[in-house]
């Protein structure tokens, strides 16, 4: 039987709970629903068990989706953690209001709306008048279509998302230096050993923590990378991907089948498709860290 006292507590947690079951479980489990129906939400749904899966998974864009996303994963997450590491250790070198200055300064592009970023990045990218193809023309190089040419377009975006990113990273381990504790570098230096040795034998082994914590959420976040393919290329629901779908991921075909095509039902099927890769992913890496740690 519930107790008086705690009635008070119960009403004072209810509108979270209700926000929360409105606005979070009940859309997964409509969705997870859903999946299971072809709906395209102007007329009367139609169950077809697990064909939306089958569809998804047989199509050609979908392999495409998810080869796009593996090398950008594989590409992108070591990049953008060694980069954020060497600015770390470049802001860590400096004390005071340097070392303020250049952590703000490098902090900037987190802070900046990715419509902005991208608008930045794709002038840098324009052929011929862009900042990058007017630096090559003064070495007589021939103009880039960065965004347009499917060589260069996958790397194109992996410059932007580590330049947005890596600011956050730099500060998650700039933070983890700072509690490194300041007698390992000077016993070290005692024995005679240099910088680059601090860094291999102290800095990186007491920052494990820290960077599995980065490595881990710039895993989860790539998989669901949507915002600057997406903006790079002028997307649009009907038409999206860039050229030859080099700039294709999964949240980008997911979108575009459920508002362009109004494939809901498929959209939502390649949600929870997404979902179990997110977490099958994230499974891993924590099972392979607490194998790491076993004596």
């Amino acid at each position: 039987m519930l107790d008086k006292k705690h009635i008070p507590h119960l009403l004072m947690v209810f509108p979270f709970l209700a926000l929360f079951a409105v606005f979070f479980l009940y859309p997964i489990v409509s969705g997870f629903v859903y999946s299971f129906y072809d709906w395209n939400a102007t007329t009367t749904s139609r169950f077809v068990g697990l064909a939306n899966y089958q569809r998804i998974i047989h199509s050609r864009d979908f392999s495409k989706a998810m080869w796009n996303l593996g090398s950008y994963i594989a590409i992108t997450v070591p990049v953008g953690i060694a980069v954020a590491f060497c600015l770390a250790l470049l802001v860590d070198s400096f004390k005071g209001f340097w070392q303020n200055f250049f952590r703000s300064i490098f902090f900037m592009p987190v802070v900046l709306p990715m419509f902005l970023a991208a608008t930045i990045w794709r002038w840098i990218y324009t052929p011929n008048i862009g900042l990058l193809n007017t630096i090559r023309g003064l070495f007589g190089l021939p103009s880039v279509q960065f965004l347009n040419d499917t060589s260069t377009m996958l790397y194109s975006l992996i410059a932007v998302d580590v330049w947005v990113s890596a600011g956050f990273n730099m500060v998650i381990i700039l933070a983890g230096m700072k509690n490194i504790p300041r007698h390992y570098y000077e016993a070290a230096r005692l024995d005679g050993a240099s910088k680059l040795q601090e860094i291999f034998y102290i800095t990186i082994p007491m920052l494990y923590p820290v960077l599995f914590f980065v490595t881990t959420y710039g895993v989860i976040s790539a998989l669901q990378v949507f915002d600057t393919p997406w903006l790079l290329t002028g997307s649009s629901f009907s038409q999206y991907g860039g050229r030859q779908n080099a700039l294709l991921f999964p949240v980008m075909d997911m979108m575009g089948r459920g508002f362009g095509e109004l494939k809901f039902g498929q959209a939502a099927a390649y949600g929870f498709i997404l979902t179990t890769v997110i977490v099958s992913v994230t499974a891993v890496m924590f099972a392979l860290r607490k194998k790491g740690h076993q004596p």
